[in-house]
């Protein structure tokens, strides 16, 4: 599913006939979709000169989550470390920032740019412990490509 999937993500990251926001949009809402464990995907970036995250282009229920401080909640935690953090069974989790109750399982992955973490993409998951090593290095890449329609 992965390899399909990663094909996809490409095409939809650097078709230039729209804006960034938007590819980031439809990339959300393809992983959403074709993914059976991931109910809710988006991308986080650093605010500006802030410490903190404001989210962008996301697909699944609204959030109210839209500014999360560093160190606060697994997003505000992967700011700070700079490493993928993947939580098997967030109630196990001191830190979490609550989204929604039918939330079991969450991994975020962080964005480089010339190795500055400038945000990253965050998956909600209503299955306990659905997350592999296959969804790290998926997410891995998806991020690799976002960075580089940041940096062309």
């Amino acid at each position: 599913m992965f390899n399909e999937l990663s094909t996809q993500s490409k095409a939809i990251l650097h078709s230039t006939e729209v804006d960034v926001d938007e590819r980031l949009q439809k990339l959300c809402e393809l992983l959403k979709k074709t993914v059976p464990h991931y109910d809710w995907v988006g991308f986080y970036f650093k605010n500006g000169n802030k410490e903190e995250l404001k989210l962008g282009p996301y697909a699944g229920a609204p959030t109210d989550h839209t500014i999360i401080p560093f160190g606060k909640g697994i997003c505000g935690q992967v700011a700070v470390s700079n490493q993928n953090f993947v939580v098997p069974n967030v109630q196990a989790q001191d830190n979490y920032i609550a989204c929604s109750i039918t939330v079991k399982a969450e991994i975020v992955v962080p964005l480089f740019i010339n190795g500055k973490n400038i945000g990253q993409i965050d998956i909600d998951s209503n299955t306990p412990d659905p997350f592999t090593e296959e969804d790290e290095r998926f997410l891995e890449f998806v991020n690799t490509e976002v960075a580089k329609i940041y940096v062309s």
